[in-house]
């Protein structure tokens, strides 16, 4: 009995210590009996993994599956994470249902969501859990923080405050989203995230076996990213550098082209790199990424936004009107 109690008494006492957030979040769990997990169109590391951690917390703690769907296309090296195939591209799933609750991982602006916008808004509930800046929040509940470095370093954040049982799936898919959405730390915003990986290691994730997980490319891929290297552009006294991908080669680009950025980036004297990935006719994808002065501010001129040295924006213009775009926008920066 004196056990019992004492069990009690513990569980009681680690509710008074939650965060007010947590505490309605699990409120909402618990009462759901339909959950939705989605992040934004074309997931990266940090979106396709968090949504998959969350799912299975879910699954642990509260004996719940949820339906995991995603827009546009995952690089072919995320197929190989943990539980990969509990997420499913949104129009293969029934969404005409109103979900209990719904919750939205690492989107930055509502231009990100893509097609799983609908069935987000006709959920009873709706919460966000990102790491981006956004003025224009859409969730009823809203587990934000636009200094971390990672989504994944808020879900980790929240499964430690709610107390919540994990096991080595959660663990190495929320190091994937911090190992990639920091670059392997080069983006890191502080020692938070090297905090949180330190964790993870202690506790049994093996940083090489992920990135070599990662680094497991089609030769199409490397070859695109490098030819795409090889016909970039500089302006500007070489401060900026632009890449392009048309059509004929954005079927064999892997995700966001970080290897072209990466590369890119790396050339002395350059400050700014723009990939531009012709996803369709008069659609742009627009990849920004700087050194050490700001782009997102740019990336909000062209209708997106994302983090203070890596943004992006989808253009609705031609090619080379957008490439055109992008010089002016530059000048003088």
């Amino acid at each position: 009995m004196d056990g019992i109690w004492l069990n009690l008494c513990s569980k009681i006492l680690q509710l008074d210590n939650m965060k007010n957030e947590t505490k309605l979040f699990i409120e909402k769990i618990e009462s759901a009996k339909s959950i939705l997990l989605t992040a934004h169109k074309n997931p990266d590391g940090d979106a396709l993994c968090t949504v998959l951690a969350l799912y299975q917390l879910i699954c642990l703690n509260y004996g719940k599956e949820a339906v995991c769907v995603y827009d546009g296309n995952v690089p072919e090296a995320l197929h190989y994470m943990p539980l990969r195939g509990h997420a499913r591209f949104f129009n293969h799933v029934d969404l005409s249902k109103s979900f209990d609750l719904a919750v939205l991982l690492d989107y930055g602006t509502v231009n990100n969501i893509g097609g799983t916008r609908a069935a987000l808004d006709a959920a009873k509930f709706l919460v966000e859990i990102d790491h981006h800046k956004n003025d224009n929040k859409l969730g009823q509940l809203c587990i934000d923080d636009d200094t971390a470095s990672a989504t994944a370093c808020l879900v980790y954040d929240l499964m430690i405050d709610a107390g919540w049982r994990y096991d080595s799936n959660v663990l190495n898919l929320l190091a994937v989203g911090i190992l990639t959405d920091t670059g392997n730390f080069k983006h890191a915003r502080d020692g938070r995230s090297l905090r949180i990986m330190a964790e993870l290691v202690e506790q049994g994730v093996e940083i090489n076996t992920l990135l070599e997980l990662l680094n497991n490319k089609p030769r199409k891929t490397i070859q695109t990213e490098a030819r795409v290297v090889a016909d970039a552009e500089f302006f500007y006294r070489n401060h900026l550098a632009i890449a392009v991908v048309d059509s004929g080669a954005y079927k064999n680009l892997d995700g966001r082209g970080e290897n072209a950025l990466s590369l890119l980036g790396q050339i002395k004297g350059v400050e700014y790199i723009v990939l531009l990935k012709e996803q369709k006719q008069n659609q742009i994808g627009v990849s920004l990424r700087s050194k050490t002065l700001p782009v997102n501010k740019l990336a909000e001129k062209l209708g997106g936004g994302g983090h203070m040295y890596a943004a992006g924006a989808v253009v609705h213009d031609s090619l080379e009107n957008v490439k055109q775009q992008i010089i002016e926008l530059f000048k003088g920066v």
